[in-house]
């Protein structure tokens, strides 16, 4: 499973939203479904404009966490 953390990001560096929205270009709907990790996709221009503005690496917004094995 892949976890987004945009959340986490977000609050980190006191941020909305909104403000992230404006600052990348990316609709509002989109960064909310990527807050609640409700999205499917993520376009890699999306994930580039966010580590931008956050300046930080993908690392730290996306986080691959393993599936137990039944």
């Amino acid at each position: 499973m892949i976890k987004i953390k945009l959340s986490d990001l977000l609050g980190k560096h006191k941020m909305t939203q909104k403000s992230l929205s404006e600052l990348t270009g990316i609709r509002p709907a989109t960064i909310s479904q990527m807050y609640y990790e409700e999205t499917k996709r993520i376009d890699v221009k999306h994930l580039n404009n966010i580590c931008k503005v956050f300046d930080c690496e993908i690392s730290e917004l996306l986080e691959y966490i393993p599936e137990e094995q039944k």
